[in-house]
């Protein structure tokens, strides 16, 4: 159980990705966001990404001097934790941490950095378990979007473990919020609708694009050039794919690299990582629901260099159908190597 108020807890991280969202509307000016800053073994850090790094360790800082905290984050590092992990108030041991945050202040940075889309700021709190807490142990989780610049709302979703999921749709100019609904598709089928296998770089396009041809193959039937039955959208952002599951935008989603590189015997590349899950607990608590690649609850270490292989429906009738899909095309694809 986490050892402090979670509303409390919800409440710190809104402000804090607000002030994200604010740093973000006042950069946009700016150039050379795009630039790279610097590669980690988790991802490539652009120039935009290191505006929020001084914001987030002033904020664990300040939360430390009440809760002391261990951070995981993509950039950050310790002489202890080592690259990804740092302990507040620093320069004390991990084991004194009462919670580990894992956060990602900006993901979706490729999209948000050429203003083409929004990224999301993503939060999630655990209590500290040592080096064995997990995704499932999150027990609040916060994100906000930060939008591109012709955008005048933006939405703030957030949940505590067992006590569902909230949104709110923000107001840009005077801050006013209006409730969000937080529906998942009660489709049963992914005819006329959006469903995706991530497809964002080269190296696993052409499993993903396979996998996406045979799961319409097996649910729909042999394809109609003629007509478009299913919708794809490649969002460049772990928690924008979540959101467009939790809003009711997409019925499937999947991010499948990790088993990907697997199947064509390559070393892992970039992919999914815990930190981009942070909003998994917002996910669920609204009805979403998240597998790993073989069907098991969605999990990670609290780490930035894991790969996550992640599937996400809409609702059960929807897995219960493209599940058996998915198995299939991989059982077939061990056969033919």
């Amino acid at each position: 159980m986490l050892p402090i108020d979670p509303q409390a807890a919800v409440d710190r991280l809104l402000d804090f990705q607000r002030n994200v969202r604010s740093l973000l509307i006042a950069s946009r000016t700016s150039h050379g966001l795009h630039d790279v800053n610097r590669s980690t073994s988790a991802d490539t850090i652009y120039q935009i990404d290191t505006l929020v790094e001084p914001l987030l360790e002033d904020f664990c800082r300040e939360w430390a001097k009440t809760t002391p905290l261990v951070l995981v984050a993509e950039g950050i590092e310790d002489g202890e934790g080592g690259e990804g992990m740092k302990v507040f108030p620093e320069g004390t041991s991990q084991d004194d941490a009462l919670i580990r945050l894992i956060v990602d202040p900006i993901d979706g940075t490729r999209g948000i950095m050429y203003d083409k889309r929004s990224a999301w700021a993503l939060a999630g709190v655990a209590p500290n378990e040592g080096p064995s807490t997990s995704l499932r142990d999150i027990e609040v989780s916060v994100m906000t979007e930060l939008p591109v610049s012709k955008m005048g709302q933006a939405d703030v979703l957030w949940a505590i473990k067992g006590r569902g999921a909230h949104g709110l749709r923000v107001a840009l100019a005077n801050f006013d919020a209006v409730e969000l609904p937080l529906r998942p598709s009660a489709a049963t089928s992914i005819d006329h609708g959006f469903a995706s296998v991530s497809n964002f770089f080269p190296g696993t396009k052409v499993l993903a694009s396979e996998l996406m041809e045979h799961i319409v193959r097996q649910l729909v039937g042999p394809a109609d050039v003629t007509k478009a039955a299913v919708f794809d959208d490649q969002y460049i952002s772990t928690g924008g794919q979540f959101y467009e599951l939790i809003v009711g935008h997409d019925r499937f989603n999947a991010d499948l690299r990790p088993l990907f590189y697997a199947l064509q015997n390559q070393p892992e590349g970039l992919c999914c990582h815990p930190y981009d899950c942070a909003g998994l607990l917002i996910a669920e608590e609204a009805g979403v629901i998240l597998t790993d690649g073989s069907g098991n609850p969605l999990d990670g270490p609290l780490d930035v260099t894991t790969g996550i292989s992640w599937i996400g429906y809409a609702n059960r009738a929807l897995r219960q159908s493209i599940e058996p899909a998915i198995q299939d095309f991989f059982r077939g694809s061990e056969r033919r190597r």
